[in-house]
């Protein structure tokens, strides 16, 4: 029985319009079996596309699907109590596309409703791939592909990253949950596109949360919006990187929380990180800027971001593991965070290759100290071409609010510091740092007698109106070819 008319032009199809014998009472037959509705639902979306689009409508109930391409104009709406369950016959059901609803060189597709999108990542057709491995299908695969909106739907178990965004242009995302804490690589949602506004998304994830690439070094991803979402990830819950060959230009992101993920299936990081206790769940940092690759990331803004369950707070990264890039312009205001171990906010160039213009105002963060005398004067290690991450450096680090070395023109405005416990480490550490102004420090650290602020090889600082100053010995610290200090206390 054919469902079909036209509205405004353009089709709105039930997916039990097409293929042989397949009425909904019928199709309904098959909720809840392993054998897969793929050709239905495809040809009632290649059918809709050769009308000059439309919707596509899947009724409730749980289908089992490999991979469903979309084509031009085509809306494939997911109704309440839909279940799309990904097939775990990998990879011989995903000729169509590297997900179970994909999308290459498509324009005006979309995504929508309040169904479920399944990629049963637990399945062990998928557990047997390890780390980065596999060519394992995601949820939601786009490449090449302009003018693109998912909203309100629900994506859990992907058996890869979640929901894939490569090379394209002009996408919206809103209202999506993801919840994907199956197997590894579970990442929330990865942009490689330009002019992207993602909101009012919920995601938990294993992997990192949000997380921008820059996989073609001829296509930037530029032009992002990230607003009023909901973060919990095992890794970094807002990431620019790791892959940074282009780089990514004009991001900003803003009113976010972030929180402790709801579980951990991978990783258990008090293995590798102090202070951080067994079964403590965590992210490693809530903010990730990495240049890694040669590209250049620059004109990043963050602001009125809420953080929770993560270690480090601030993490920018410039290395050269394919090439040193840049990173410069970068401004991160308004965050409260209460953050674990022993890595504070950490700001790292290499030498020679400097982070140019980061501003960090109105700060507070909460961390647990309880570094002693050796991790205080222990100095931090150079990684020029290792994997990013907060760790890469080591598992501690010689400040116990904020480190931040190799860069220039550098603005710390309003940082507050509280710690939980006593803590051998200055507050600030800077080394190789050029023309900064530094003002409003304050700790709740008692210990008046080591350095608020220690300076190692720096130039041309100005230092203002730091909270706590007048009752510190030694307020500040220099060390090295350390010249150009201006200090101003209380007039």
């Amino acid at each position: 029985m054919k469902k079909a008319f036209i509205l405004l032009g353009l089709a709105h199809i039930s997916v039990t319009a097409f293929g042989a014998d397949f009425t909904l009472n019928e199709l309904s037959k098959q909720a809840g079996t392993t054998k897969p509705v793929t050709s239905i639902v495809q040809n009632a979306i290649d059918k809709c596309a050769k009308s000059g689009g439309g919707t596509v409508t899947i009724p409730s109930g749980e289908y089992v699907t490999g991979a469903l391409a979309l084509k031009d104009g085509v809306e494939l709406h997911l109704s309440g109590g839909t279940v799309l369950k990904g097939s775990t016959n990998h990879p011989e059901d995903y000729s169509a596309g590297r997900g179970v609803i994909t999308g290459k060189n498509v324009k005006g597709c979309s995504v929508t409703g309040c169904g479920v999108i399944d990629g049963q990542g637990w399945h062990e057709n998928f557990q047997r791939y390890g780390n980065n491995q596999g060519n394992r299908p995601h949820a939601i695969f786009f490449e090449d592909c302009t003018d693109v909106t998912v909203k309100d739907v629900y994506v859990r178990n992907a058996a890869w990253w979640s929901f894939r965004l490569f090379r394209c242009d002009g996408v919206t995302i809103d209202n999506v949950k993801v919840y994907s804490h199956s197997i590894v690589n579970n990442d929330g949602i990865d942009v490689d596109a330009r002019n992207v506004t993602i909101s009012n998304c919920r995601i938990d994830s294993d992997d990192d949360g949000i997380c921008l690439k820059s996989d073609d070094p001829n296509f930037m991803p530029e032009n992002i919006t990230i607003t009023n979402c909901i973060i919990g990830s095992n890794c970094n819950p807002i990431k620019l990187g790791t892959s940074s060959y282009c780089g990514f230009r004009d991001i900003v992101v803003s009113n976010c929380v972030i929180h402790r993920p709801a579980e951990s299936n991978v990783w258990d990081w008090s293995k590798e990180y102090p202070g951080v206790n067994k079964g403590e769940l965590t992210g490693l940092a809530g903010i990730a800027i990495e240049s890694v690759d040669g590209g250049a990331i620059e004109n990043v803004h963050f602001s009125n971001i809420s953080m929770t369950g993560i270690i480090t707070p601030i993490f920018i990264c410039l290395n050269g593991r394919h090439g040193v890039g840049s990173i410069r312009n970068v401004t991160v205001e308004g965050v409260t965070a209460k953050a674990l171990g022993q890595i504070p906010s950490l700001i790292s160039g290499v030498p020679g290759g400097i982070i140019d213009g980061v501003t960090l105002r109105d700060i507070w963060v909460e961390h647990r100290g309880g570094a002693g005398q050796e991790i205080a004067d222990a100095k931090l290690k150079e990684n020029l071409n290792g994997y990013p991450e907060n760790r890469m450096y080591g598992n501690t680090n010689p400040a116990n609010g904020l480190y931040v070395r190799h860069a220039k023109n550098v603005v710390i405005d309003n940082y507050r510091i509280s710690l939980l416990n006593e803590d051998a480490r200055p507050a600030v550490m800077m080394e190789d740092v050029e023309n900064a102004e530094i003002g409003n420090i304050t700790t709740t650290d008692p210990n008046h007698d080591k350095p608020l602020l220690r300076l190692v090889d720096c130039r041309d600082f100005f230092i203002r109106n730091s909270g706590f100053i007048q009752k510190l010995t030694n307020p500040v610290k220099t060390e090295g070819s350390t010249s150009g200090i201006i200090c101003e206390f209380n007039n």
